[in-house]
This record gives C-alpha cells, structure tokens and sequence, in this order.
C-alpha cells in the first residue's frame, strides 16, 4: 500500500479484554512517531474496542477505551493485537457476537493486521482464507489445524498478502509495524522511526531462531538409548549406516523406529540435534565459528553457515549477537 504524504493515514486498534498492553502500545508508538521531512505527522492513530469502557488487561490495570466499533468505519488500517481469550482451546474456531459485530465496521478497502495470536480473529472471521499467515511459534500448529485452508509459516517474524498482514508473537508486532511504514512512506521514514524507538528497523531471519527444540528423552522408546549416544558423539561424522550399526539394526527398520518415535529420519533429527548444540555454544561460549562447527559436526564454518541459513534464515553471528547476552 503506497500512502500520499499529503494525507493522514487512519490506523485504529480494534481492542478486547485480556489484551496484552504491549502491543497496543508498540502500534501508538511506532506510528504515532512517523513523521515527514516538515515533521507533519503521516497517521493519526486512535485505539476501539467492541465495546467502549474500561478493558481488562493480562497485567494489573486496566485501560480506558472511550471509542466504540464506530471508529472502525474510516479505518485505512485496521489491527488486532492479542488477548487473553486468544490462548483459550474453547475459543478457538470462533467469534463472539461483539467481535463479528466489530468487523462488520471495517471498510471494504481497508488493510488489515493481527499481532500474535490475534490471527485467530482474522482466521475465524475467514480473512486468511488462502492466504499465507502466521502467528506465535507455539499455536502455529493449532492455527493450521483448525484451518487448513491456510497457509500458515511458523517460521517467519510477519506475512503480508494481499493487504492482509499477520505476525509472531509479541516483539514482532514491531517487525510487521515497521514493514507497513516501510511499505507506505518508503526505509528512509521507518529507519528514523526504529532509530527513535532504539530498534532495528529489520530484523534478520524469521522466529525459528527463538523456537527451542530441546533433545527429546525418548523415555522407553527403542530408540532412546541410540538417541542419547548420538548427542555424547556429535563432533564425529556419522551415517546412517552408523546409527543402525550402533543400534545393533537395519538401516530400513531404524528409519522406521525413528519416524515412528521422533517424526523425523535418523539423518534429520541429527542434524537437528547439531544445530540445537551449535546454538548453545554459541550463545554460552565466545569460541569462534569454525571450532564450534567443528564440535557439533558440521565439520567447517562454511556447513555450518549453511545449515543457519537454511534452517535459521540468519548467520551463526546474527545469532550469537542476538542471543549472547540473553543468558
């Protein structure tokens, strides 16, 4: 969507209760502070919710929203972020009659978003339908149970397709706001806006990087004890002929067992196995590239470049310099 500068671009917020302050917040912030060259603000941005009044917040405090669904009706963008409700099994699959109501308010050519799981709204109200969407890491799989008419990316910080936006969980609500600045008034706006907010107008790869996959303890399984020698010898090369041989097995019935127990092939899940090790050292120890590729078994620097990117979206050292400090 390409916004004229000589116009002032409607944002609202379409609110409920159990809503996550963050996020309402990260919309204000980021938007309130686009500006042009003469300083003349490029969106006014006004906060609804399904019905006027005091909303409940997941914090201790509530907040008081004076606009009703009405505000929707001149909306050129409108978004929902996040609620308490969204987290629900029983909610799931559905609208409240105040929701739907809501949505019938928004025009016809209005952009539309979702932060987190506010997807669930869009989703249920059918305005996702073959679309590719996301939402937090850990109800993608649900999203894309419920509707499979959905092409739902559980790895990428925000979709947009066809004026239709969706994006991960929380902090991304910050990646999908400057994406539509950037969209709208072009880098040079959202960079000032993200240098005024001390956040990187762009973040580097997708949210697979903050998806901790740890190694499973198989419990009984017959493939546990293999598993758990595996991980003790990740810094050697290891085939699939290896593994069955360690496993006192055939190649066919340990692809078997492994598909059966982890949904993966032997070859796949140690590879998984690699870079969720290559991950903690990263982030746990100042030891170069090239020593941990060697460690977790992808042999150089180069491999193990490879497999971030493909498997990460981002280098080993957008990584680390993401997560070093977190520990």
């Amino acid at each position: 969507m390409t916004v004229s500068e000589d116009s002032v671009h409607k944002v609202v917020v379409l609110v409920r209760h159990g809503l996550l302050p963050m996020e309402l917040g990260i919309v204000h912030r980021l938007f309130g502070t686009a500006v042009n060259e003469a300083g003349r603000r490029l969106y006014s941005v006004v906060t609804c919710a399904v019905e006027p009044g005091e909303v409940l917040t997941d914090a201790d405090f509530t907040v008081n929203v004076p606009l009703g669904p009405r505000a929707l009706r001149d909306a050129d963008t409108v978004i929902v972020p996040a609620a308490v409700e969204d987290y629900g099994p029983q909610q799931r699959g559905r609208l409240s009659p105040l929701v739907e109501a809501a949505l019938a308010e928004v025009p016809a050519t209005a952009r539309l978003a979702s932060i987190c799981t506010g997807s669930f709204v869009l989703a249920a109200a059918g305005l996702l339908a073959g679309r590719r969407a996301t939402t937090h890491w850990k109800s993608c799989p649900e999203l894309a149970a419920l509707y499979p008419e959905i092409d739902v990316d559980p790895d990428v910080l925000y979709t947009d397709d066809r004026q239709v936006l969706t994006s991960a969980g929380v902090a991304a609500g910050i990646d999908l706001c400057l994406h539509m600045i950037r969209s709208d008034h072009g880098a040079d706006i959202a960079n000032t806006v993200a240098r005024g907010t001390v956040v990187p107008p762009h973040r580097e790869g997708g949210q697979a990087q903050y998806i901790d996959r740890p190694v499973p303890d198989g419990g009984d399984s017959s493939t546990a004890a293999l598993r758990a020698w595996a991980v003790e010898h990740l810094d050697e090369t290891l085939t699939l002929q290896d593994l069955a041989r360690q496993a006192s097995t055939s190649v066919r019935t340990l692809t078997r067992r492994f598909r059966q127990e982890t949904g993966m092939t032997p070859m796949q899940w140690l590879g998984q196995q690699r870079l969720q090790y290559a991950r903690r050292l990263l982030e746990r120890t100042d030891d170069p590239v090239d020593r941990i590729a060697a460690a977790a078994g992808f042999g150089t620097g180069t491999a193990m470049r490879q497999h971030f990117r493909e498997a990460l979206g981002v280098s080993p050292r957008a990584y680390r310099n993401t997560f070093r400090g977190a520990q």
